[in-house]
């Protein structure tokens, strides 16, 4: 993530700039026949000026000479062989040229501070000659899951426990958020031991944890995080998966407890948890990136709750994924998004435009 804004350290283009293969002419001279008098190619430079009913050749990306105020594209010109060239389409002023400093002036601003770096943001920085530039640190997430069924990935489940799939999902959630993932020792269901490694994550910039925020007997993140004189802001959203979302502060560091489920935990980390990783990361504003699609079936919903429910995108289309519940993760592996159930709309018709989460 960038640290501060970027200038241009020149005019963009530094010159006025033929944005087509063709002549270079003076729109009032259009249509007519003018007289060929040079060329100029991407590199060079034509430095006599161009006079009424002249043109020159010139060639994409280069320099438009003084005269000229419009580039007519070759395939609409008849070069008659004779050092003179006909143009019959009448022309718009300053068509094909892009003219000094009308992408960026020199000094303006051309990526600003808190802007993530991506291969665009990259090509820019190279282009304006900026070899290295200052960025915010990767913010460090903690993540730990809780609860005695969950075992470590490679070790092989006995029928009452499940791996450890939470973990390495907000992991790869985290990385592509831009932060850096620490993935803590499994916490069992008792006090002390959560407490302890509530108190490790806690050194990093964010701790994510994973199961153990419903109200169950064994359900022991809340009152370890407690007994830390956690500030709880919610415990609960009235969304599905992802109900039982705790989120809070220890001293200066936030934490989310996020359901158990792997559905509840991907959704619930996309919707709020990354949101708090842009932001420690340096990011100045975030939002949910939303998009619409068609439904390609009829679909409905108990209303009372916004539901984020997997579904396949296709060419604007969406189709919702037939799923078992929060806990499938087959399905959630075969979904690319998520469609978004409006809480007070149950039914929806084939064509309808609905909202569309990304994974």
């Amino acid at each position: 993530m960038l640290a501060k804004d970027i200038t241009a350290d020149r005019d963009y283009p530094p010159f006025n700039r033929a944005m087509r293969d063709g002549f270079a002419v003076r729109s009032s001279d259009i249509p007519g026949t003018l007289r060929i008098v040079g060329e100029v190619r991407a590199g060079s430079v034509f430095t006599a000026a161009v006079g009424p009913g002249e043109t020159v050749e010139i060639m994409t990306g280069a320099p438009v000479p003084a005269g000229p105020d419009t580039v007519v594209m070759v395939e609409h010109c008849i070069q008659n062989g004779d050092g003179t060239v006909t143009m019959e389409r009448p022309l718009e002023y300053g068509m094909n040229v892009a003219l000094q400093g009308s992408e960026a002036p020199k000094g303006g601003v051309v990526a600003p501070g808190g802007r993530r770096i991506d291969y665009g943001t990259v090509s820019l920085l190279a282009a304006s000659g900026h070899l290295s530039v200052p960025v915010f640190r990767k913010p460090r997430v903690a993540i730990l899951s809780t609860g005695d069924e969950i075992v470590p990935i490679d070790r092989t489940p006995q029928p009452h426990q499940i791996r450890n799939s939470n973990a390495w999902s907000l992991a790869a959630q985290v990385t592509r958020a831009g932060g850096e993932p620490i993935v803590l020792p499994i916490a069992p269901d008792t006090l002390d031991e959560t407490r302890q490694l509530i108190e490790q994550g806690l050194q990093a910039d964010l701790l994510l944890l994973s199961g153990g925020v419903s109200a169950g007997k064994y359900d022991v993140v809340e009152p370890a995080l407690a007994r830390l004189r956690a500030a709880f802001f919610f415990d609960r959203v009235l969304i599905q998966p992802g109900q039982p979302l705790v989120f809070g502060r220890v001293d200066q560091t936030f934490f989310f407890g996020l359901p158990g489920n792997p559905g509840a935990t991907i959704v619930t980390f996309e919707i709020f948890a990354r949101a708090a990783v842009d932001l420690l990361g340096g990011m100045t504003e975030t939002t949910l990136p939303l998009a619409m699609a068609k439904l390609t079936k009829p679909f409905r919903h108990k209303p009372g709750l916004t539901r984020f429910l997997p579904a396949t995108l296709r060419e604007g289309a969406i189709t919702p994924v037939p799923w078992q519940g929060s806990g499938d993760i087959p399905a959630l592996a075969r979904a690319n998004c998520f469609l978004v159930a409006d809480a007070q709309k149950p039914d929806y018709e084939e064509g309808e435009w609905i909202p569309v989460l990304m994974k």
